[in-house]
């Protein structure tokens, strides 16, 4: 079997539309406004004082449809546009740091791991996002045990243990709207390369 029969990298949602770096630009502003609204809806969890937001499906939803270049840099712009003041982090305190540096990270891996492995099947797209909550809870976990002095399991219990059944709704929702998006921007699959 020819190396052809399997791509080196896969389009992402957002390659079907029209435009270059016009849409490109567009494309990582909104991702930064994404992530910033998600952050405003937020609710708090017994047991923990980090707050429940939209932030993990926002920033893992956008990186399986704009692909790793995009995403960082919307995920990117965010940190900094927060970091010079903009008032728009979910307002919980320094100890969620390390789930917005990890915001950033996730959104790199995730959007590459659809560009090598494809995002049209719902499998392809749980797997990423599974993937990337890993990537996101590690480094929250890092962040709560250094910024609150926990140990690795006070912080797994703080800052992982009570996000994971929403993490999970959150996944399945991804997985079925994202390849529902596919069929109905590329019906018969004839944009994939």
């Amino acid at each position: 079997m020819s190396s052809s029969a399997y791509p080196s990298h896969h389009r992402v949602l957002s390659d079907l539309l029209p435009g270059t770096r016009v849409r490109d630009v567009t494309l990582t502003l909104g991702f930064a406004a994404a992530i910033a609204v998600s952050a405003q809806v937020q609710f708090a969890l017994p047991g923990t004082t980090v707050p429940v937001t939209g932030q993990t499906f926002a920033v893992l939803a956008g990186a399986i449809a704009l692909g790793r270049s995009r995403a960082t840099a919307g995920a990117l712009l965010y940190l900094a546009l927060g970091v010079v003041g903009l008032p728009w982090f979910s307002g919980a305190g320094p100890h969620t740091v390390g789930y917005i540096i990890g915001f950033v990270v996730a959104a790199a891996v995730v959007g590459e791991m659809v560009r090598r492995f494809g995002s049209r099947s719902p499998w392809q797209v749980m797997g990423a996002m599974a993937v990337g909550n890993l990537v996101i809870w590690a480094f929250g976990a890092t962040g709560l045990a250094l910024v609150l002095g926990l140990s690795a399991g006070q912080a797994i219990a703080t800052g992982v243990v009570p996000f994971l059944l929403g993490d999970a709704v959150k996944l399945i929702a991804a997985a079925a709207v994202l390849p529902l998006l596919w069929g109905i921007a590329d019906p018969r699959g004839t944009l994939e390369r």
